[in-house]
């Protein structure tokens, strides 16, 4: 069942919702994405299929990102696998949070999804948020959307690793092709260590 009720639209507030994608990965960027809406103002069949975007088909999301971009207001910001290597994954995603939001412009709370709270600007973080506030679930299906597309255009470049598939996340055979063809430059290194790479 959606979490978001269209007759119940004047109760959600109205905040920046952070959201991202691609933190467990083994390669690609962490990809961020900071959504402003009123929800009262966005179309209620928009705001009744908004979710989390691990719950929705691939279709579903590539059909709601740019209507999301529409109706609302979006930012969008990454950390590099050589950023995530440099200053660990958590910072990186932190860093990209606050590009986005700094981008947006907009003067609004900073609702996060997850247990982290964006340093230097009001808000809260919250665990489970892609069901709690329509912009932290606008925010991860946009950010899903561009990252995947991202992944599969590297894919055509790195064949090999399965991206077009598993969009740089650690499934059986991204695993065994990093151990039979080396990391590429897109891989993070402090995610790969221990498969062999000569």
């Amino acid at each position: 069942m959606p979490p978001f009720d269209p007759a119940l639209a004047a109760h959600y507030p109205i905040v920046i919702g952070c959201d991202e994608v691609g933190r467990g990965a083994l390669s690609g960027p962490v990809v961020v994405a900071a959504v402003w809406f009123a929800p009262t103002a966005i179309p209620p069949d928009l705001l009744s299929s908004l979710d989390d975007s691990k719950k929705l088909p691939e279709p579903v999301r590539n059909r709601l990102a740019p209507l999301i971009r529409r109706h609302g207001r979006v930012a969008l910001a990454a950390g590099s696998p050589a950023l995530i290597d440099r200053i660990n994954i958590r910072a990186a995603t932190l860093d990209a949070m606050a590009r986005a939001v700094t981008k947006l412009g907009i003067d609004a709370p900073v609702y996060v999804d997850g247990r982290d709270a964006l340093p230097g600007f009001a808000g809260k973080a919250l665990v489970g948020g892609e069901r709690l506030v329509p912009q932290i679930a606008a925010a991860s299906i946009v950010a899903k959307v561009m990252r995947d597309a991202f992944m599969r255009r590297l894919a055509r470049t790195h064949p090999g690793y399965g991206w077009e598939r598993n969009v740089g996340y650690g499934t059986a055979l991204h695993r065994a092709c990093l151990a039979t063809l080396g990391r590429s430059p897109h891989h993070r290194m402090s995610f790969t260590r221990g498969f062999r790479t000569d």
